[in-house]
């Protein structure tokens, strides 16, 4: 199951792909045709906070349009935006979570030795952005403009203190965010919050994959092209920090909340780490792949920012 939130003319949806990624089953127009029924979310977040009703009915939804299918659009048709547009609260993020990515920014920070605990931080609701949407370059005072492709959390179910062990129960699926960061920024300010935090810099998507599609999202394959050109390559394996232990980290301290979104961390081949720097400039194309997923792709913007 993947689902994408949409616009059609100029209004939003939330849609289901088809088996072949190629179309869009509109979900609310296809349950009352399909199923008699209006009890769908036309919004993410409302169908997150759905809970397993909303996750059986999406599952009937697909079933029966395999059996009688029903309108579709193509994804060339409409604007898909981020799965969620607009969160309810922070991203939560997990910094240097790859030994490789450690080693290559070490020299910038305070501590370059392998955490013993999650290193937590986040970038503000305002950051999120779809597919093809233009990354803003603030070339008046950005000059190291990076990219990091992570693999991010979908929380589905409501909890604090989650211990480990029951820490799946409380996903829903998961998605691409490219962790976009004005190193300039970040390190200049003694703390990251400002330099990750900049409007347009955290594009998202293409869709969310339930988690009943990826049996193990500890071992997929993540990648960054800038341009063509391969620039991080790993797989998920290789955190420091898995998944469960990031949840209940995070969730000794804070609820999570259906909609809540965690980035996890980026491997090593960000820009900062090559000599010299292969920092984004205008016009780069950003293509980020993670198995099981998708394609994330992005446009650093022409013109500066005012």
């Amino acid at each position: 199951m993947k689902l994408v939130t949409y616009k059609e003319n100029s209004l939003t949806h939330v849609g289901l792909l088809t088996a072949d990624d190629k179309k869009i089953i509109p979900v609310t127009e296809a349950e009352k045709t399909l199923l008699g029924t209006a009890l769908i979310p036309d919004t993410m977040i409302g169908l997150l906070n759905g809970g397993e009703q909303m996750i059986s009915l999406l599952q009937e939804l697909q079933e029966k349009f395999v059996a009688n299918p029903s309108r579709t659009l193509e994804l060339e048709a409409v604007q898909l935006l981020a799965p969620i547009p607009r969160p309810s609260k922070n991203i939560f993020c997990v910094g240097v979570n790859y030994r490789e990515h450690l080693s290559e920014v070490e020299d910038v920070l305070d501590n370059p030795n392998i955490p013993k605990f999650p290193v937590v931080f986040s970038k503000a609701p305002t950051t999120v952005i779809g597919p093809h949407t233009m990354v803003k370059r603030y070339a008046n005072i950005v000059s190291q403009l990076d990219y990091e492709v992570e693999l991010a959390v979908i929380i589905g179910k409501k909890g604090s203190e989650i211990k480990k062990e029951v820490a799946y129960d409380h996903v829903f699926g998961y998605t691409i965010i490219n962790d976009i960061s004005a190193r300039d920024l970040q390190f200049r300010h003694g703390q990251w919050f400002l330099g990750k935090s900049c409007d347009t810099f955290a594009p998202m998507g293409p869709w969310i994959v339930h988690k009943s599609k990826i049996s193990n999202p500890q071992e997929l394959e993540i990648e960054c092209r800038i341009n063509g050109e391969l620039r991080q390559l790993n797989n998920t394996k290789n955190m420091i920090f898995d998944i469960p232990t990031i949840i209940e980290t995070i969730s000794s301290v804070i609820t999570l909340e259906p909609g809540d979104i965690i980035a996890t961390g980026t491997p090593s081949g960000v820009g900062l780490g090559f000599n010299p720097p292969k920092f984004l400039q205008s016009g780069d194309i950003m293509e980020l792949r993670i198995e099981k997923i998708g394609v994330l792709t992005n446009i650093v913007e022409e013109k500066e920012s005012s």
